[in-house]
């Protein structure tokens, strides 16, 4: 049924879930895996008084966030292998979170996205969206959301 299955992880539990949910699915399918995490291009600036980022403290935090992707990816490559399923990964540096999955999904001839969903509930959804939301009402593929 599917050749190519994208799983979105930032490495939350809600996250692993969904990869272990994608790892599953691909291996009845005998569909390979594709494991993608989004990492923000740079830093937001924190205004507190006068104080923000250096430009040696916003390469350090792009090395962090970068380690802490790989990590992630390294993850879902270790359950993909024990599975049998074969598996590629990416990071990708966007603010958009939702529209660099989308493009992921493209990009790497994907035909499901599989993502977990958060549970975000009143204003924390009003003012932090949902990423999930954007690829659901977004993305031509189809869209597997786990909760």
């Amino acid at each position: 049924m599917f050749k190519r299955i994208l799983v979105a992880t930032d490495g939350s539990a809600l996250s692993k879930k969904a990869v272990k949910s994608a790892v599953a699915l691909a291996a009845q399918n005998n569909a390979d895996l594709v494991a993608v995490t989004v990492v923000p291009r740079y830093p937001k600036a924190y205004f507190d008084g006068a104080m923000v980022f250096s430009h040696d403290e916003v390469a350090r935090i792009e090395r962090q966030w970068a380690e802490t992707a790989q990590g992630t990816l390294d993850e879902a490559t270790t359950l993909a292998e024990a599975a049998g399923v074969r598996s590629k990964t990416a990071t990708i540096n966007s603010d958009l979170m939702g529209d660099a999955v989308i493009a992921a999904a493209k990009k790497h001839k994907s035909d499901l996205i599989v993502m977990a969903s958060h549970g975000r509930k009143g204003i924390k959804r009003l003012l932090l969206g949902s990423e999930t939301q954007h690829v659901l009402t977004h993305s031509a593929l189809p869209v597997l959301v786990l909760r």
